[in-house]
């Protein structure tokens, strides 16, 4: 089921000239992107084979891997729950990132992909028991917490979870007057603002909003617009892997 080469996601390019950042110098984005072009995603799941489901994802130089186990039976504690139960936790490689000390579990991350999973889960069809999903960031390459949001989101899918929608996320980063969509590390770095925005794209629903910095109401209408627009085309590209069939092996020629 892999798709051949990564594949783009960007909403419908703007008619506006792009504003430099800065008067006198013309910025352009390190990778030569436009500001509102997302960078190419590549798509594989069922990459771990001891885990209930998984997937890998590729977003530029922003590499994941998510593995889904369960559901299995909770502990005593939890026995008499109608519902099932979510587990997320998000950890770096050591190699991951040029920091020092990069890698390490990361609470506030796996606190985010847990809210923004818990809503599209239908919990009812697992009671009594806990699904645990394990995200690990094999590279960071900016947007780190939009691409491991959707990767689980592919891995649930994988491990036959039962959900209303698929989980889709985009950021976008402010940059003096621009906005620039599916930000770098290096953006990040110099950013006056950030927005995130994860949806359920078929259901036309936002399972969380989260804004950094200070914005004005036009800016943020403006970058809602460009992440709704992306995270329904991004839907569409990890609905179409799913629902692809997988080719099926050539056979050898009769002589």
């Amino acid at each position: 089921m892999a798709t051949g080469a990564p594949t783009t996601y960007s909403p419908s390019p703007s008619n506006k000239k792009q504003q430099s950042i800065f008067k006198d110098v013309d910025w352009v984005r390190p990778d030569g992107r436009g500001f509102h072009h997302c960078r190419p995603a590549f798509l594989k799941t069922g990459m771990v084979n001891a885990a209930s489901g998984s997937a890998y994802v590729e977003f530029g130089n922003t590499k994941v891997i998510v593995s889904v186990f369960g559901p299995r039976e909770s502990k005593k504690a939890m026995m008499y729950s109608d519902i099932g139960r979510l587990n997320c936790n998000v950890s770096y490689t050591t190699f991951s990132s040029t920091i020092r000390g990069q890698g390490a579990d990361n609470k506030e991350f796996s606190s985010v992909l847990h809210k923004a999973l818990e809503g599209a889960i239908i919990l009812e069809t697992f009671p009594k028991s806990t699904v645990d999903v394990f995200a690990l960031v094999l590279e960071s390459g900016g947007s780190d917490l939009p691409v491991i949001i959707s990767c689980a989101s592919l891995a649930l899918a994988d491990a036959g979870i039962m959900m209303y929608d698929l989980v889709t996320s985009v950021s976008v980063s402010c940059l003096g007057s621009n906005l620039v969509i599916d930000p770098i590390t290096e953006e990040e770095s110099c950013e006056d603002g950030s927005l995130l925005i994860t949806t359920m794209p078929s259901r036309n629903e936002v399972t969380q909003l989260n804004i950094n910095g200070e914005w004005s109401t036009p800016k943020i209408h403006e970058a809602m617009e460009l992440c709704l627009t992306a995270c329904s085309k991004l839907g569409e590209l990890m609905r179409s892997y799913l629902t692809e069939p997988e080719p099926e092996p050539a056979s050898a020629s009769e002589e």
